[in-house]
């Protein structure tokens, strides 16, 4: 699986969200799952599933796919 695939991935299961709702311009709060909670849920399985370990501004920061990309480029995970 590419890290672009394990990425997409994440977010799906840790959002709880349908697949066919997922796109690579969803941002924080424009849906239902991705609150507060689901955002937590999001950042700790990035960092499981890229073995990193997140900065409290990246995870503030991360409000949305896209510059999430640009986040985790910081941690040397190139998607």
């Amino acid at each position: 699986m590419s890290n672009k695939e394990k990425y997409q991935d994440i977010f799906i299961k840790s959002l709880s969200m349908d697949k066919s709702k997922f796109n690579t311009d969803i941002k924080y709060n424009e849906i239902p799952e991705w609150d507060s909670i689901g955002h937590m849920t999001l950042m700790a399985g990035l960092e499981e599933g890229f073995g990193i370990t997140m900065e409290t501004d990246d995870i503030v920061d991360f409000s949305s796919f896209k510059k999430g990309n640009e986040i985790l480029k910081k941690y040397k995970v190139q998607i």
